[in-house]
């Protein structure tokens, strides 16, 4: 166990070690969708400053989200109209943003139903663009549908920004299972015994 340990750990460092070296006159666009009770946003933002990213989302304040039509067109008489006008001018900046997104990253969380997360994961889906889902694991099941057209799932924000350094660089983290660890071929064998 002690030896297989070294081994996978020197592995792990000779893959940290290399890197595929950021695109010099590529920014990448991400947009991040979701739940809007927590730092996850900013705990992406941090993880990728080092990296050529530009981060944008829908307008993650629930209030203005939910007032701006009558802030700027006045205040109508009834919900459905007041909801209508405040969505058609968010969706302004949520169909911009998502158009330009090099990668999409939706994040559910487990105690609110999300619907404009779910929507934004399928217009991404239709546009083709590459999807990131964070979701704690208890609610998996219900988000299986969503989870199967994404490229990576993920529970934690830090998984994120991990996800895009390592697909901006090549630089992967040290590995989540710890010295636990073992590559691929040493734990299942060779991908091809027959080349």
């Amino acid at each position: 166990m002690y030896l297989r340990t070294l081994r996978t750990l020197g592995t792990t460092a000779a893959r940290t070690s290399r890197s595929l070296g950021t695109t010099a006159a590529r920014t990448w666009n991400v947009y991040l969708s979701g739940e809007i009770h927590s730092d996850w946003r900013d705990v992406v933002a941090a993880g990728v400053a080092h990296l050529p990213v530009v981060c944008t989302g829908p307008n993650p304040s629930h209030e203005d989200s939910d007032d701006c039509g009558a802030v700027v067109l006045g205040m109508q008489e009834q919900r459905p109209n007041w909801d209508s006008q405040s969505a058609r001018m968010n969706l302004i900046r949520t169909r911009t943003l998502l158009g330009e997104a090099d990668v999409v990253v939706v994040r559910f969380g487990d105690k609110f139903r999300q619907w404009n997360a779910a929507f934004e994961a399928g217009q991404a889906t239709a546009l083709g663009k590459p999807l990131i889902v964070v979701h704690p694991p208890g609610i998996s099941h219900m988000l299986k549908e969503v989870n199967a057209v994404a490229l990576a799932v993920c529970e934690e924000p830090e998984q994120v920004a991990q996800i895009l350094d390592y697909t901006i660089t090549g630089k992967l983290p040290a590995p989540l299972d710890g010295a636990e660890y073992e590559p691929i071929a040493d734990r299942l064998g060779k991908g091809n015994p027959n080349p």
